[in-house]
């Protein structure tokens, strides 16, 4: 593939860094929320159910089919190695937007929360939101949208080697980021059916998500990873038993 111009170069990370931003930002206003009622497809109440069942679907098996290493390999006979943060952030925020955009509302309330329960929500939907933001703080270096890894190929700048974060709440659970992703979906002061299917399905995927990741992981780093998942649970955080603080090189 003929390599990209310093110029396009940035114009695509620009691009990248915006639809990655702009779908986090509207799928953070469907949880608080709820359905955004952005497009009323009309449909029956037992046709929702499967319809945002399918959006779940579909967000999931972009997210966890690109992000494998297998598909990897597949996308560098394509692309170079450095494509594949940015082509995934793309397609992950397309699938993202298409879910809060075509999400439609369920008539059938279960539970509306009121007074201190309302509150109580949001505090553990903001708790979760620190959380995120306190286990991005950890990683020294972090690349949420894959620009950074492209740009340092585009430059011609190595890009930093893979590195095994144990600090911050890192040392408490394995995957943060999942933790606080399963608090934020259930944080939810107003539990229609729709969310029902939503916080049932996400909790699953991520909880399978996490176990794929672990071999991902294992394969990456080795008998360092062993002992980290023997001192740390994987999602539901502990007491820190890691006392090796910082990080470990592959």
């Amino acid at each position: 593939m003929k390599t990209v111009g310093t110029t396009a170069a940035y114009a695509i990370a620009a691009i990248t860094g915006v639809l990655g931003a702009g779908s986090l930002a509207l799928f953070g206003l469907f949880l608080w929320r709820g359905a955004l009622g952005l497009v009323d497809l009309g449909l029956p109440e037992r046709v929702v159910w499967g319809w945002d069942a399918g959006l779940c679907l579909l967000f999931f098996v972009q997210h966890s089919v690109m992000v494998r290493r297998s598909f990897r390999d597949r996308l560098g006979a394509v692309l170079p190695g450095h494509w594949h943060g940015v082509v995934y952030t793309i397609a992950s925020a397309a699938a993202l937007l298409l879910l809060a955009g075509l999400w439609q509302r369920s008539a059938t309330v279960i539970y509306a929360a009121s007074g201190t329960q309302l509150w109580l929500a949001r505090a553990v939907l903001l708790l979760s939101l620190a959380g995120v933001l306190w286990g991005i703080g950890s990683l020294k270096e972090f690349d949420a949208f894959g620009t950074q890894a492209f740009l340092s190929q585009v430059r011609g700048t190595p890009g930093p080697a893979p590195v095994l974060t144990i600090a911050g709440p890192y040392r408490w659970v394995r995957h943060p980021f999942y933790c606080c992703g399963i608090l934020a979906v259930w944080a939810a002061p107003v539990l229609s059916l729709d969310r029902l299917i939503l916080n049932c399905l996400f909790t699953a995927w991520i909880v399978l998500g996490a176990r794929l990741e672990e071999r991902d992981l294992l394969a990456e780093f080795g008998d360092g990873y062993r002992r980290y998942q023997r001192a740390a649970p994987m999602l539901v955080p502990s007491i820190p038993r890691y006392r090796k603080k910082g990080q470990q090189r592959r």
